[in-house]
Formats: structure tokens, sequence, C-alpha cells
């Protein structure tokens, strides 16, 4: 596997030269291959909640001639996973929620010295909501696209500060949508989903004027 997509190349971006990465769910255990591979890392943990991916995984791992490097390995999260055998963790391709309980889970999650690598595939917001109030802060964000579609990805670590933030941030985070156009373009599929809410109820509309304003937009 010599190639990743941009949202996997994405989140291998964040992780740091010479961590030890566990990647969480990690299907076709494509990301940990092309992480030791290119020299990254120098041991990886594949897992996954399912054996038969980490079936999958196993065979890009023995494609690769890496066995001696990556660890596949069967988990719910991290529970499987102890402290001092990982430095980055790569949670990817979840929902916001799930990728937030994983994290509550982990009783490692508060170490400073651990950073997590988040890719959320729906609820971005209420994951930011739940890391600023978890004592989390994001270190870096940015966005790609793949297959049409635009993601965003986090790079996170453990504070300790409970920071408060207006109603914008779980939509914004540290993305700049009026300085960068894929940033927009994911902050723009936010400000679609809370047109529809605004149907139901009036603050969703409100919220969607002022991201509309926050992008640099004409209120729609």
């Amino acid at each position: 596997m010599n190639q990743l997509d941009s949202r996997l190349r994405l989140c291998a971006s964040f992780v740091r030269q010479g961590a030890r990465v566990a990647d969480i769910g990690t299907d076709h255990a494509y990301l940990p291959v092309w992480l030791c591979a290119n020299g990254i890392c120098p041991s990886a943990i594949a897992a996954d909640i399912n054996p038969e991916p980490l079936q999958s995984g196993k065979r890009t791992v023995e494609a690769a001639h890496l066995e001696d490097k990556i660890t596949l390995r069967l988990s719910d999260g991290l529970k499987e996973i102890a402290a001092d055998e990982v430095d980055d963790i790569v949670i990817a391709g979840m929902g916001g929620e799930l990728i937030a309980r994983i994290i509550g889970a982990c009783d490692y999650a508060r170490d400073p010295e651990k950073r997590f690598i988040l890719q959320p595939m729906t609820r971005s917001e209420e994951l930011l909501r739940r890391l600023c109030a978890g004592g989390f802060q994001i270190l870096r964000q940015d966005c790609c696209v793949a297959a049409n579609k635009c993601y965003t990805v986090l790079l996170v670590q453990y504070s300790g500060e409970n920071r408060s933030y207006d109603a914008l941030y779980p939509y914004l985070g540290e993305l700049r949508p009026k300085e960068n156009p894929t940033h927009l373009r994911f902050v723009e599929g936010h400000i679609s989903r809370l047109l529809k809410q605004a149907k139901g109820d009036a603050c969703f509309a409100a919220l969607a004027k002022d991201l509309q304003a926050a992008c640099g937009k004409e209120p729609t």
C-alpha cells in the first residue's frame, strides 16, 4: 500500500515523527502500514472491534512485510491498548459522538504526552463540545476533500483547561473559512444542515446566519 487517499494522508500528516501509533478502527490497516513503511513510526497497533477488518488488515501488513512493526489487535476502542505502547492515537472514520466516548473511556487520554488525531465522519460539532468540556486543546485542525466529500481532522492534546467558547466554536473550531476554500466548504456543510434544522427551530436559523457571517458570506 504505497498511497493513501487525501483523508488518511491528512491524518498521517498529524502524526509525530518517531511516534508509536495506534490506529483505532483500522479496517484495512492502510494508515499504520503507510506510516511504518515511510519511516514515520517505528511501530504501530492496528486495532478494530471486529475480527473481519483485522483479517483484511493482516493481509495488508503481510503484503508490506511489516509483521515485525505492526501488531493487529482486537479491541473495543482503546480498552486493549496500554498507555506505554503508544504515543499518538488515530481515531478516524467514526461519528463524533463515538470518538468522544472512546476518548472518555480511556484512562490515559488525560496524559498530556499523548496526542490524538481525530477524523469525525459526522457530528464534529458535538466532538468539539465534548473535547472542550473535557479539558482538551485543539492544537491543529485542517480539512481535505476525498471522493468529493469534505472532511476535517483535529490534532488534540489534554491540557486540563475547561475552556469557554461561543456558539460558533463547535462548528468552526480552528478553521479559517475566510482564508481557506476547503475550510469554507466544510463549514458550508454545517450551514446547510443548520438551515434544514431551522425549519423546526428558529434558533438554528440564527446560528446558520452567524456562521455565514463568520465565513464572509451573505445570509441566505
